[in-house]
């Protein structure tokens, strides 16, 4: 791993972010880093490992971010809740940055940023580990890491969007993103995503992220030139292009009323 030019990248998604310009990541919720490869040669800036509803390792974690990363892209794992020892041992293994799931207060977000970053603008512990190619990179990283590493919240509940404005303050947050299912649950609408209540949402966010001048983003699940203009037109200048979950769904299930008109 050439830590240079790993460090460069980072800086460039954060300025990208940090600028809201267009920025476009992929979800691998499968642990085989061969799907990561895959994604890399799509020339997405990053890939995001979905731990929150995965069922990946912690070495099937790092297989993925080499993958990522030897493919020109980064890697941003999403945590499965706010644990701090997930974070570090991520962070150890080499990702590039962290999607936090579920913030809902500022206080989310002054603890993640402790894990996240090390002194003295956080408490991120020191250790030989993959992230600094064991310790022969290790001054350039840490002296790195804090400017180059990217921080992006996930709002998936009415007290999150409350609460927006004070989250989108923090000046270390490159970016929000709105969890539209789990929004809906908070909104006694689960699921219905489309729903009034979901697009005035929506409209609330982009507009808070702008505000802020933080990057605005979402995900499609099915991700074609007029889904992707649509939720740029909505506000949304980061976008996560489906996953390998959903590939595999739809793939399935176009199969599956294909094998039926011949059986």
């Amino acid at each position: 791993m050439n830590m240079h030019e790993l460090t460069e990248r980072r800086k460039q998604i954060k300025q990208k972010f940090l600028g809201v310009k267009t920025i476009f990541g992929t979800w691998t919720s499968l642990g085989d880093p061969q799907i990561t490869e895959m994604f890399a040669h799509s020339s997405c800036d990053f890939v995001g490992i979905d731990i929150e509803h995965g069922t990946h390792s912690f070495s099937e974690c790092q297989r993925i971010m080499a993958a990522a990363q030897a493919g020109g892209s980064l890697c941003f794992p999403r945590i499965a809740s706010h644990n701090p020892e997930m974070i570090k041992r991520l962070l150890d293994s080499g990702a590039d940055g962290i999607i936090v799931p579920m913030v809902e207060t500022e206080a989310d977000v002054s603890r993640m940023l402790d894990a996240i970053k090390y002194p003295s603008l956080g408490r991120r512990s020191f250790g030989m580990n993959r992230a600094h190619n064991y310790g022969f990179d290790f001054d350039g990283y840490v002296n790195a890491w804090n400017e180059s590493s990217t921080f992006i919240v996930q709002i998936e509940s009415l007290k999150g969007l409350e609460n927006l404005d004070s989250i989108l303050s923090n000046p270390h947050v490159d970016g929000a993103m709105l969890g539209l299912y789990d929004l809906s649950g908070s909104l006694g609408i689960p699921g219905e995503i489309e729903h009034p209540k979901i697009q005035e949402a929506l409209a609330s966010f982009a507009n808070s992220c702008k505000k802020h001048g933080k990057s605005c983003g979402t995900h499609v699940v099915e991700a074609t030139e007029a889904t992707i203009a649509k939720k740029i037109e909505e506000g949304s200048n980061f976008i996560v292009c489906a996953s390998d979950i959903f590939l595999m769904w739809k793939w399935a299930e176009s199969q599956k009323e294909i094998y039926q008109r011949f059986r």
